[in-house]
C-alpha cells in the first residue's frame, strides 16, 4: 500500500470568519466555546488522516494530532495532509468516530461569498431545495395570467365596438327627417310632414280591409271642412289610444250609421300626428269637393294643443305645395255649412284666426260652397245630389270653355 501524500492546508481567514459570525450570530458563540486546541489552528477545519504502513488495509484514525492503533495504543502523529489513498481496503471510516451520550445540536456553516450568492440568486438559506422566485414555472404561469387578462380585453373592445356600430345606421339605412307620405316615403318606414308629425296610414292604424268611400275626390279642392268627435270624446295622447280610437269611429259609422267608410279624410290626434280617414283621393261623407279633417276629442270642453294645430298647417301645406288644394282654398267650420255645434267652440275660436278661414255660412254671409254648385246643407253622403253636383260643375266648365 503507498503512503499518503499530500499539502498542508492553511488556516481560515479572518474576512472569512467574520462573514460568518455576521450571516449567523450562533457562529460566534459555537466559537469562543468550542475553540480548536492549540496544536490545531483555528483555520484547520477537521482533523488529519494518515494511513499506518504497519497495519495494511487499516485506516489510523488522527485527530488533532493523536493516533490510535489496532492495539489501543495512542501515539502522537504529525498532522497529516488531506488527501488519502486507499487500496485494497474494506470498511474504511474517514473522518473522526465522536460518540456523545445526550441532545446533540448540529451547525452548519457556510463560505460567507457561497451564502451571499445563493441569497442574491433567490434561494433560501434554510430550504436548498427551494428554487428562486424567478423558476421557468412562475414565469410560464405569469405568461398565462397575462395571456388571459389580455384576451378578456380584446373581446371587452370588440363587443363595445359592436353596440357603437348597431347604435348608428349606416349610410344606407339612414332616413330623410322630412317624408311625405306618397311614393317618396323610405321603405319600412313611418312619412312625416315635418316638425315631427307623422301620418299614420290606414293599414298602421288597423283600417278594415277593402272599405272606402264611394266617390272620388277631384283635385284641386277648394274648400277645408274642420269637424270634430265631439259627445265627450277625450283627446288621444299616443300612437296606441288615437289607433284605438280611429278602428272604433270607423266601426260606428258603417254599423250605425250606414257609412260606407269613416267619413272624414284625415284625422288629428292630441299627439300631434295625422291619421288617414279616406286620404287624398276619395270624397268625405259631408260634401264633395271639400277636404275633411277632424280633430279628436270633444272640443266644446278640450282646448285643442299647438301640437293639432301645427299638424293642420304642415297637412295644408303639404296639400297646397303638390296642388291637391287651391291656391286660394278656404277653410270653414262644420257649424257653418249646416245646424251642429261641431267643431266645438273652443276649436271654432282657433279656427277663425287663421289667415285662410272663410266666413260663409254666418249672417250677412253667402252659404258655403254654393258659387261651385255645393247643397245650402253639407250633410251625410246622399249619392244623388253629390252626382248632380259634379254634373253641374262639369257642365259649368264646359261653357266656361
Amino acid at each position: 500500500m503507498e503512503n499518503a501524500s499530500a499539502s498542508t492546508t492553511g488556516p481560515v481567514p479572518d474576512s472569512v470568519a467574520n462573514a460568518l459570525m455576521s450571516i449567523h450570530p450562533r457562529y460566534n458563540s459555537f466559537h469562543q466555546h468550542n475553540a480548536f486546541p492549540a496544536a490545531a489552528p483555528v483555520g484547520s477545519l477537521g482533523a488529519r488522516y494518515e494511513q499506518n504502513a504497519d497495519s495494511p488495509g487499516m485506516a489510523t484514525n488522527h485527530q488533532n494530532g493523536l493516533s490510535t492503533g489496532n492495539g489501543g495504543n495512542t501515539t502522537v502523529q504529525p498532522a497529516a495532509t488531506s488527501v488519502i489513498n486507499l487500496s485494497n481496503s474494506s470498511d474504511v471510516v474517514i473522518g473522526p468516530m465522536t460518540q456523545y451520550q445526550g441532545s446533540v445540536t448540529i451547525y452548519q456553516y457556510m463560505d460567507a461569498t457561497v451564502e451571499a450568492s445563493r441569497i442574491a440568486n433567490g434561494f433560501n438559506n434554510q430550504n436548498q431545495l427551494m428554487g428562486p422566485n424567478t423558476s421557468p414555472g412562475i414565469k410560464y404561469e405569469r405568461l398565462i395570467v397575462y395571456s388571459i387578462i389580455t384576451l378578456f380585453i380584446i373581446i371587452g373592445l370588440v363587443l363595445l365596438f359592436y353596440v357603437i356600430y348597431m347604435m348608428f345606421p349606416s349610410g344606407d339605412n339612414i332616413i330623410p327627417k322630412e317624408l311625405f307620405f306618397e311614393d317618396n316615403s323610405a321603405s319600412k318606414s313611418i312619412p312625416n310632414l315635418g316638425n315631427g308629425h307623422m301620418v299614420i296610414d290606414r293599414h298602421n292604424w288597423g283600417a278594415q280591409q277593402g272599405v272606402h268611400g264611394p266617390y272620388k275626390l277631384p283635385h284641386p279642392i277648394p274648400y277645408v271642412l274642420i269637424t270634430h268627435i265631439g259627445v265627450h270624446s277625450e283627446i288621444c295622447s299616443d300612437v296606441h289610444v288615437c289607433s284605438i280610437k280611429m278602428r272604433t269611429l270607423q266601426d260606428a259609422a258603417i254599423a250605425e250609421k250606414s257609412l260606407q267608410d269613416i267619413p272624414s279624410n284625415f284625422y288629428v290626434g292630441g299627439d300631434g300626428n295625422v291619421y288617414v280617414g279616406r286620404g287624398w283621393d276619395t270624397a268625405n261623407a259631408y260634401a264633395n269637393m271639400s277636404l275633411a279633417v277632424c280633430f279628436m276629442g270633444d272640443y266644446g270642453r278640450y282646448e285643442p294643443n299647438d301640437l293639432q294645430l301645427s299638424a293642420l298647417d304642415h297637412l295644408l301645406t303639404f296639400g297646397e305645395k303638390h296642388h291637391l288644394l287651391t291656391e286660394d282654398y278656404k277653410i270653414v267650420a262644420h257649424r257653418q255649412a249646416r245646424t251642429t255645434r261641431s267643431p266645438g267652440i273652443k276649436l271654432y275660436e282657433k279656427i277663425t284666426k287663421l289667415t285662410r278661414w272663410y266666413p260663409c255660412g254666418l249672417p250677412g254671409y253667402a252659404k258655403c260652397g254654393v258659387e261651385i254648385g255645393l247643397p245650402t246643407v253639407w250633410d251625410q253622403e246622399y249619392p244623388k245630389s253629390i252626382s248632380t253636383i259634379v254634373a253641374t260643375v262639369s257642365d259649368n266648365s264646359t261653357q266656361t270653355n
